[in-house]
This record gives C-alpha cells, sequence and structure tokens, in this order.
C-alpha cells in the first residue's frame, strides 16, 4: 500500500535538497523488477495521484481496469457549480479530465521504454499540460463520474491525449483533447 505524504514535509525535503526523493514518489516510485510489468507501473501511478493532496480533496480515484486507467469521482456538494440543477461544475470536470490525461500520458512515456528508467522518471516528473480543450456535451448530472483517456500521439517533446467523461448511467458528459510536455 502507498504510503501517505505529509505535504509540510515533502516541502521540506524539497527545500533541504532531497527533491530525488519526491520525484520518483510522484511518478510512481517504480522499481527496476516493477518496470517490466506495464500494468503494474499503471497501478503504481494510480497509487502516486490517489496520494495527491488536490486529488483527494476533490474526491477523485484513479484506478487500473482491464489494463487501462480510469478515473472514479462520485457527486459531492463541494462539486457542484449549478446548485439549481445539481449539475457538476465547470471547472471540476476539466480538473478531472486533465487529471485523467496526465496520469495516462505517464503511463505512456512509461510504456514506451525509451532509455533507461532513471530518464523515464525525469520525463514524467516534468510533465504539464501545454494545452487542453474540454468540449461540454451534457449537463453534469450523475451520482458518479467515470474518467477514461488514451494517448494518440507521442512525440520527442510531447504527449496527445483524448478524454472522456460519463456519468453512472452511461451518458457522456464532456470530452477533452491535451496536449503534455515533458
Amino acid at each position: 500500500m502507498y504510503q501517505q505524504v505529509n505535504l509540510d514535509e515533502m516541502m521540506a525535503d524539497n527545500a533541504a535538497g532531497s527533491h530525488k526523493q519526491t520525484l520518483s514518489s510522484w511518478t510512481g516510485n517504480i522499481s527496476e523488477e516493477e518496470f517490466a510489468d506495464h500494468e503494474q507501473v499503471l497501478q503504481r501511478l494510480c497509487d502516486s495521484f490517489n496520494a495527491s493532496p488536490f486529488v483527494q480533496h476533490i474526491g477523485m480515484q484513479m484506478q487500473v481496469v482491464h489494463g487501462q486507467i480510469q478515473g472514479y469521482i462520485e457527486m459531492r456538494p463541494e462539486l457542484i457549480g449549478n446548485t439549481d440543477f445539481r449539475i457538476l461544475h465547470g471547472g471540476g470536470t476539466a480538473a478531472f479530465l486533465d487529471s485523467i490525461g496526465g496520469i495516462v500520458a505517464m503511463g505512456e512515456i512509461y510504456r514506451r521504454k525509451e532509455g533507461l528508467i532513471e530518464e523515464q522518471r525525469k520525463k514524467a516528473a516534468r510533465l504539464a499540460t501545454l494545452d487542453m480543450r474540454i468540449d461540454y456535451l451534457s449537463p453534469g448530472r450523475g451520482d458518479y463520474f467515470i474518467a477514461s483517456a488514451e494517448a494518440v500521439r507521442m512525440g520527442r517533446k510531447g504527449c496527445t491525449v483524448r478524454m472522456a467523461l460519463h456519468n453512472n448511467e452511461g451518458k457522456m458528459i464532456a470530452i477533452g483533447t491535451a496536449v503534455y510536455a515533458y
């Protein structure tokens, strides 16, 4: 089980120069032995994302389902944008899709196995959203939401990912495309 990270300690460690320990934790803390099993790599990435303070704050959970990363979030009062109609806030939708896109891009970096594992960790740690477009297709109504994503192009310095968000009834709420630079 992944150990909970104390944010204050992590920031103090970074200030004291132990960036390497935090870097490996954020990028899945993947060992050489685990590197050979891509599903295990994906699980380690999910564990890392699930330990993130923001991800915990909004109640998002990443999990590996049939060899693919999937995101899950239950509707909560804190996520409602339109209180009259109990609709998921567009910013919450965007954050959820950006998160699933980012973790899938990290997984793609590891799946490609280009270079040493340490080089891949560095790429994954540098990953940042360069551009993102979200199309809101339906009001965000539902008891819970599931996000999925797939890498559509991997370049030398970036990864393009398509994301989708469905509610518990299978209705598509939003789709997105993002470019993650590394």
